[in-house]
């Protein structure tokens, strides 16, 4: 379990449930976001963590130095081994520079760093965090929001959330849970209590 004054908290959902607005409201709400999906571009980029590592392995995948992440996709999702591969090469990479962007937060005087991991649950990252956040609505009001949003038919929905851990299992697996199936104005209330709790800067910027 993390110690010291800086609270860690891991901030995860399923695909469609909310997540994201979460996290845009935290940072609106003045709150340290470190976005997993962020860093794992960055940390390929040349210069970054993964970037030389990556290219040793996939130089299929890079043009005059430069990856080109089409081709990337493509190699990785015809071969289960090379993505294996590719994950051992980023994840630490992604893990460490978080790390690091979450020191630099604590030493900038945040009290509370929030870190924003799609598959956080379904991962080793749990013993990195103080709490665990899930964010939640019921799986057929997730269903409805996917299809809706990606314009996908049911079954090609279905098989996305099916992909990962079901909500309910992430719900029993959290901390705290924020759940997103009404008004926004709701969820928003739920985040603002939970910053009372957590929040011991009491960050107000963007109030």
């Amino acid at each position: 379990m993390p110690t010291g004054r800086l609270m860690r908290v891991g901030l995860t959902g399923s695909i469609a449930t909310g997540k994201s607005t979460v996290s845009s409201y935290l940072k609106q709400k003045g709150i340290a976001v470190i976005d997993a999906d962020l860093v794992a571009r960055e940390v390929i980029e040349s210069g970054g963590r993964a970037y030389d590592g990556v290219k040793m392995a996939f130089p299929e995948a890079f043009e005059e130095g430069r990856l080109v992440r089409p081709k990337l996709g493509q190699i990785i999702f015809q071969d289960s081994e090379k993505r294996q591969q590719l994950n051992q090469l980023m994840h630490p990479s992604i893990r460490q520079q978080m790390l690091d962007e979450a020191d630099a937060y604590e030493r900038s005087g945040h009290s509370l760093v929030v870190f924003d991991i799609p598959l956080l649950l379904e991962g080793d990252w749990r013993t990195l965090f103080d709490r665990v956040v899930v964010v939640y609505c019921p799986e057929n009001m997730q269903l409805r929001r996917l299809m809706q949003r990606n314009d996908l038919s049911e079954e090609e929905a279905y098989a996305r959330i099916h992909s990962q851990l079901s909500i309910e299992q992430k719900k029993e697996l959290a901390d705290d849970v924020f759940f997103n199936d009404g008004s926004l104005d709701s969820l928003y209330q739920q985040i603002d209590k939970w910053l009372v709790l957590y929040d011991t800067d009491k960050h107000e910027s963007g109030t």
